[in-house]
């Protein structure tokens, strides 16, 4: 039996073990994302085109999914515009595409658009540009959040029933294989293992028949399109989901089998009266062998991988590392929180007569405490991976998500602490106050916990019992004169035991608090994506173009005016050159040439030539690529008749690509 101080000592060395870790990871963190953000559009948003565009093309910063609407471009008056399916550009998976109809008039256009990002969450935005000249437009475009939609909140709820259903099953099972496999004859924890398959089983179902409205943004009335359930099912999504419905109905028959198991025991054993009442009781022979527990194992990685695929971990950083840990972290949420529920049962709604042995609560709390060490340890790698930097942890939705599932672990954890001081009190071992001098041993008392425990405290539980071990002598443990007959130690056991299932009630309530937060991390955008999605939205908003204005002054009467140069986008690579000349009235003048040249004196480049072209009014440039970023030196030659011209010199910043 380890000593106070070492139990004292191996969860503060833990502890400070996990907090380094934290700081480490925390401190270096790169960058990443896990929804997706738009982060390029042709045309530009509130960019003013000379002609109207054949196409929309949209660029992602990561695997986008498509449907039907994914894509929407409406007139001025609000009519569709696009044509054809939306499809990804040039088969890239990040773009998405739509054409446009014939020519456009004139006016204002409104592109809204609603994609999945790999980790299967909706993402949504809108956008304009105009074509000619700007103008007012009645386009509608929906303005709630893409999880602010009917089918999105009703998607949420049964997401949550889903976990909570993963949990009953995997930690009620692994509970009495595990710990108490004699308790696989009471009907509680049958019943309690059934129900977690329902709630599993069920509520996929619903999910598959939410994911086609959730995704489009669609009413509930979309539950009953048979195509969009059959775009459903061939998504990565879809497809997901199918695979636990399957999984789960090779479960439920493993399940069926499970709990009908005792009664065809007891049918085989009894025929009376008593045969309803011996399926309530523990099994007295349980066989579990290698094979179930195999099976078992790859039933539970097999469902936390339909989750772990398609969710936060499949995008981002690390996805190879990432999915596996996903997968531990749920399966180490499972075991604990069913595993307790599981408890909880046996303690609270087991017969009258039935007696939990110290031993499963021993086995369950070494178990619980390697879950809460595989849950601590994968929580702070999937933290760094998806918040990326202290600062994020306070100033987005996620980060503050993430505080207050902290906090309430922080509260299960010293409701799981109680738990096993209680069951450390029961467990330990008692020695006799008097022993043979030639053969001195310890006497293990067999121990019960439950509400049948007071009426069968001494009696021995198969192999929870010290089988073999030989009678106690008159004033040892199990003699009349024991220090544990006497009234004050029945009243300190029986203390621990009403200690022990206040402190798995409160663990197990909490824990249903840490599930529902985590289901709202589930379907919240990580802090690392909200970071970049802010960035994308502020470089969005600004200008998209650089614009310079050049005065010039032949010398002859009306020989002077500016050149207004617009480079678009004004980045690093191909640009489109735009250069207006106005006369001294501020009107538009006609010139018979004007040349452009760029140089960048400070890496040498240049002179490069924009070959200007006459338009009938104005002069452009389809492309001039541009390498590198920073203040370029534009000289502009003006020539107003055959024989007088000028040469003047101008400054223009390009910036970097965004990319």
């Amino acid at each position: 039996m380890p000593t106070a101080s070492r139990r004292t000592r191996k969860p503060l060395t833990a502890l400070l073990l996990v907090g380094t870790v934290l700081a480490l990871l925390l401190g270096g963190a790169g960058s990443a994302s896990a929804h997706a953000t738009l982060t390029n559009a042709e045309p530009a948003d509130v960019s003013v085109l000379k002609t109207a565009p054949k196409q929309i093309t949209l660029t992602f910063s990561e695997t986008v999914s498509l449907s039907d609407g994914s894509l929407r471009v409406l007139s001025p008056k609000n009519l569709r515009v696009d044509r054809g399916a939306v499809t990804h550009a040039g088969k890239k998976a990040d773009t998405a595409r739509v054409m446009l109809r014939g020519k456009l008039p004139e006016g204002t256009y409104t592109v809204s658009w609603r994609v999945v990002s790999s980790d299967s969450h909706p993402i949504s935005g809108a956008f304009t540009f105009s074509v000619g000249q700007p103008s007012a437009t009645t386009a509608a475009v929906p303005t709630e959040s893409p999880d602010d939609t009917a089918a999105s909140r009703v998607y949420d709820v049964f997401r949550y029933v889903a976990y909570g259903g993963l949990a009953l099953l995997i930690g009620v099972a692994l509970f009495a294989l595990v710990c108490w496999p004699a308790g696989t004859g009471l009907r509680p924890l049958r019943r309690l293992l059934v129900a977690g398959w329902t709630a599993l089983f069920a509520s996929t179902v619903v999910l598959l028949l939410l994911r086609g409205p959730y995704e489009t943004g669609r009413g509930l009335t979309a539950l009953f399109d048979l195509s969009l359930l059959g775009r459903t099912v061939t998504g990565r999504t879809g497809l997901a989901l199918s695979v636990r419905l399957l999984l789960l109905v090779a479960a439920g028959i493993l399940v069926a089998l499970f709990a009908a198991r005792p009664r065809w025991e007891t049918d085989k054993t009894q025929r009376g009266p008593d045969a309803e009442h011996a399926v309530d009781q523990p099994s007295a022979k349980p066989q579990f062998g290698i094979a179930v527990h195999v099976v078992g194992t790859l039933f539970a990685v097999g469902l936390a991988l339909t989750w772990a695929a398609v969710e936060h971990a499949s995008a981002g950083i690390q996805v190879p590392l990432a999915i596996p840990v996903s997968v531990l972290h749920l399966l180490a949420m499972a075991v604990w929180l069913g595993g307790l529920v599981a408890l909880g049962v046996a303690l609270f709604r087991a017969p009258a007569d039935v007696v939990v042995p110290v031993a499963a609560v021993a086995r369950f709390s070494r178990m619980a405490f390697t879950a809460i060490v595989v849950l601590a340890a994968t929580g702070v790698y999937q933290s760094w991976r998806q918040v990326g930097s202290w600062e994020a942890v306070s100033t987005t939705e996620y980060g503050r998500l993430l505080t207050y599932k902290v906090a309430a672990v922080s509260l299960v954890l010293a409701a799981a602490w109680f738990s096993r001081q209680w069951a450390a009190q029961l467990t330990q071992e008692r020695l006799p106050e008097t022993l043979p001098a030639a053969a001195p041993q310890r006497v293990r008392e067999a121990q019960t916990i439950g509400v049948g425990a007071s009426a069968r405290r001494d009696a021995p539980e198969g192999a929870d019992s010290d089988a073999g071990s030989p009678p106690a002598p008159r004033g040892t443990a199990d003699g009349p004169g024991s220090s544990t007959g006497s009234p004050s130690a029945s009243d300190r056991d029986q203390s621990n035991r009403r200690g022990l299932r206040r402190s798995v009630a409160a663990e197990a309530v909490l824990g249903v608090v840490v599930l529902a937060i985590t289901t709202l991390l589930a379907g919240t955008q990580p802090s690392r994506a909200a970071v970049e999605s802010a960035a994308a939205t502020a470089a969005a908003q600004e200008p998209t173009a650089s614009v310079v204005t050049v005065p010039f002054d032949v010398g002859i009467p009306n020989g002077h005016g500016t050149v207004q140069i617009t480079f678009l986008p004004g980045r690093v690579g191909d640009n489109a050159v735009e250069a207006l000349v106005y006369g001294p009235d501020k009107g538009l003048s006609s010139v018979p040439e004007l040349r452009l040249t760029l140089t960048q004196p400070a890496q040498r480049i240049g002179p490069l030539d924009a070959k200007l072209v006459d338009r009938g009014g104005y002069w452009t440039s389809d492309r001039l690529r541009l390498p590198l970023p920073g203040t370029w030196a534009l000289r502009v030659t003006v020539r107003v008749t055959d024989t007088d011209q000028v040469t003047v010199s101008q400054n223009v910043t390009i910036k970097p690509s965004p990319n």
